[in-house]
């Protein structure tokens, strides 16, 4: 049996080449009905194993990928429906609560503007003057 490294070429004996698209395709399909294989067509044309491949990938019978189909029932439509609508009412909710806090923040500025204070500011309790010891002795 043949060995994939008998039919490596180096690089000095690799020549650039262009097939036509009908020789690949003729070659793909004596290939797909079995009248030649890869390693006869390595040998043959001096290609190399992966572009019979890629010629067999293109050109050939199965190179339509299968398509997914997806089904779905009225339940899970329903649901993401559902989902959807909740998504928007969130979105509003949000939307309005940042519209409050921007206007907040907008008074706090106009307060702390005119009555020059700053109102952000964490103010504490006072500490109480007694040492917190009752009047007896």
């Amino acid at each position: 049996m043949a060995n994939r490294n008998q039919f490596k070429m180096s690089i000095a004996q690799r020549r650039v080449r262009n097939f036509s698209e009908s020789f690949k395709i003729e070659k793909v399909r004596e290939l797909e009905s079995g009248v030649v294989r890869i390693c006869e067509l390595v040998r043959e044309y001096e290609i190399t194993d992966s572009t019979v491949r890629r010629w067999r990938a293109k050109y050939g019978k199965m190179k339509k990928k299968a398509e997914r189909l997806i089904v779905e029932t009225d339940s899970d439509t329903k649901k993401l429906l559902e989902l959807q609508k909740q998504v928007a009412n969130l979105e509003r909710v949000v939307g309005q609560k940042q519209i409050m806090i921007d206007f907040q923040d907008k008074m706090i500025a106009l307060a702390e503007e005119h009555y020059k204070i700053d109102i952000k500011k964490n103010f504490s309790t006072q500490p109480s003057t007694t040492t917190g010891k009752t009047g007896k002795r």
